[in-house]
């Protein structure tokens, strides 16, 4: 489908500052447009800064992001990427500490756990504490955990509604 579009959102949870331009910059190249984020104060780590990004191109963008950040110490984010006709969604979130987590999603942007992955839980999971670990790291609970307080302090920032006419 080299002809699909999507949609997504780059939310940077907390970066510092002297790393904003090059977050941009990155997120720039792989857009191929010139980026230019509003950074407000990351409430949840005094000295850091947050900004959200609504982002459009090609089906596997949100990869492509995910990956041009990927890597960069004290940078937490998350990438969505949208559903599409024929390809599913992905949502990727970071943290210096566990690194890079990936997901596919479905329309509605829910975790999708793939076969695979849960045939593999029932074959190591003996008891129930551990099928819970296995359902947890499929679905990127540790990420979540991490990241909850950050996207809470983004709670009060700025939205910039966008509205397609016609």
């Amino acid at each position: 489908m080299s002809g699909a579009h999507t949609r997504g959102v780059i939310f940077v949870h907390s970066a510092p500052r002297a790393l904003c331009p090059h977050i941009e910059w990155a997120t720039g190249t792989v857009l191929d447009a010139r980026v230019a984020m509003e950074w407000t104060a990351q409430p949840a780590a005094p000295g850091l800064f947050r900004a959200e990004y609504s982002w459009g191109g090609p089906v596997g963008t949100g990869a492509r992001l995910a990956s041009a950040l990927r890597g960069w110490t004290h940078l937490r984010y998350e990438i969505t990427e949208e559903a599409s006709p024929g390809c599913d969604g992905g949502r990727w979130s970071h943290t210096p500490e566990l690194g890079i987590f990936h997901a596919q999603t479905d329309v509605h942007g829910n975790v999708v756990v793939p076969e695979d992955r849960v045939r593999a839980a029932l074959e190591f999971a003996t008891e129930p504490a551990r099928m819970r670990q296995e359902m947890e790291l499929a679905l990127g609970q540790a990420w979540d955990d991490e990241l909850e307080p950050f996207r809470y302090a983004g709670a009060g920032a700025p939205v910039r509604w966008l509205h397609r006419v016609g």
